[in-house]
């Protein structure tokens, strides 16, 4: 069983027959301090100076650059140029932000006021369109802001109206045009009939809040994808063809199974520097899985992550169990990134994708839950929060707990299209009569989310040479 709170620093240890422990140990060092730090009045930041040439008189002249992190938005590059021979001068900031695994896109029917208050993280790469009124902002046309869906309809407007003046004495057709439109983009902040609201952000750093929360928002669908090659190249990542890498060999995966792993990445939560430790692992009764664990020397945040070693199942797999005793918090779970979780009970449903891979416990599973929703919502606190909202998502935080306890009887449905999930069989190899576990054809629109569709398997093997006529 892995504890929840990362596997980095801590144990992973097998139970059942056939299954490989491993246990991992890390020396307690003095963390160094992370690379962006959240802006604070009371401990002054000082920026890094660099010297760099002036573009205006083509002299050196000086660069301060300030890494810093806007509370509950994301990591910013802070520029300032100045050269002391022409007395240039330019300011800018930069998006320091990770890049998600897969993008994401929002779909927002809108049918009330009330949708126009809700909070709206807008990435300078995410592409914003309302179908009706054939609108699109396309990406890094604008900065990326933390917003409403009416300060969103506010800023175009804003920024079709700049230039209006001008137009209007060069070219009153077409201003003429904009004003009109300008006054169909008022209309739509009325909610006098419903809109699409579209936000596609290839780099996933995109969001739209939901008032329902923990419950489904209806009016809201999230997708996520895979990026195709324009989308890396417009994003700066490589798009360079990889070169074919030969399958591994069975000696290779009896090394991999017998050792730990590690690699170079970023922390994802404050972007420094840190090392994943990989560990191939057998579940019992199941199937091989790897493990990532990332353990950051620098802010202390610690993560754990699961991966199926396996292919994708032809059936999809519906785990559901009948929570009757405090024991059943115990058993070992794996939920895999394509698995959704439901507690009929609460009405709570979390999409695939919300807390990546996870082999925890069933409690350690609800605990990342509570912590997701409740705990760690930057929408509870500040500005945005509400009171309504707030105490709502705390009455979700203590039936939780209640469950937790064995207070409260409820069912956990695990949902996998992909059949990559898991959860203990307590009484194996006899059947458990709380747990009831499905198997069932995927859906074309599941499929599709999966990238199955699309795959093709057969037909690469290279047809045999003709001797050419002669």
């Amino acid at each position: 069983m892995c504890n929840s709170a990362g596997l980095g620093g801590g144990t992973c240890s097998g139970r059942g027959s056939g299954e490989a422990g491993w246990k991992m140990s890390v020396l307690e060092e003095p963390r160094s301090p992370p690379l962006f730090k959240e802006l604070s009045a009371e401990e002054e930041q000082q920026p890094t100076e660099i010297q760099s040439l002036c573009m205006s008189c083509y002299r050196n002249g000086v660069t301060r650059l300030l890494l810093t992190k806007i509370p509950f938005f994301k990591e910013v590059i802070v520029s300032s140029f100045t050269c002391e021979n022409c007395d240039w001068s330019n300011t800018e900031i930069q998006s320091a932000g990770r890049i998600q695994d897969q993008g994401v896109r929002y779909t927002l029917n809108v049918r009330s006021k009330q949708d126009m208050n809700r909070e709206v993280v807008k990435a300078d790469s995410a592409t914003a369109k309302i179908p009706e009124l054939d609108f699109e902002i396309p990406a890094f046309t604008q900065k990326g802001a933390l917003s409403t869906i009416e300060g969103l309809i506010d800023r175009a407007v804003s920024g079709l109206e700049q230039d209006q003046p001008v137009r209007k004495a060069t070219d009153p057709d077409v201003a003429a045009q904009i004003d009109e439109f300008i006054a169909k983009l008022g209309k739509l902040k009325e909610v006098e009939t419903p809109f699409t609201l579209i936000i596609d952000d290839p780099s996933g750093n995109s969001f739209i809040e939901n008032p329902n929360a923990p419950q489904v928002d209806e009016a809201l669908v999230v997708a996520h994808y895979n990026r195709n090659a324009q989308q890396d190249a417009l994003l700066g990542l490589q798009t360079d063809d990889v070169a074919e890498v030969e399958p591994p060999s069975e000696n290779t995966i009896e090394e991999m199974r017998n050792e730990v792993l590690q690699f170079n990445t970023n922390c994802p939560e404050c972007n420094a520097p840190a090392s994943t430790n990989m560990k191939l692992v057998q579940i019992p009764h199941f199937k091989e899985v790897i493990i990532m664990a990332t353990n950051c020397d620098s802010c202390g945040n610690r993560t754990n992550e699961v991966k199926s070693g396996g292919a994708t199942e032809h059936l999809g797999t519906k785990i559901t169990l009948r929570i009757t005793d405090p024991s059943d918090m115990t058993r070992d779970l794996l939920k895999s990134e394509t698995c959704s979780v439901i507690i009929p009970e609460l009405d709570f449903e979390l999409g695939m994708a919300a807390i990546g891979g996870k082999f925890t416990t069933l409690e350690g599973l609800l605990k990342d839950i509570k912590d997701l929703i409740v705990d760690k919502n930057p929408f509870t606190v500040g500005d945005s929060s509400t009171v309504e909202r707030t105490e709502k998502l705390r009455e979700f935080g203590r039936k939780l707990e209640a469950i937790i306890s064995g207070e409260m009887e409820a069912h956990i449905i695990l949902d996998d299209p992909a059949g990559n999930s898991y959860l203990q069989n307590v009484y194996a190899p006899d059947p458990d009569p709380e747990m009831k576990t499905e198997k069932y054809e995927r859906t074309f629109d599941q499929s599709e989310e999966l990238g199955l569709n699309d795959m093709k398997t057969e037909g690469y093997q290279e047809k045999e040479e003709q001797p050419a006529d002669r």
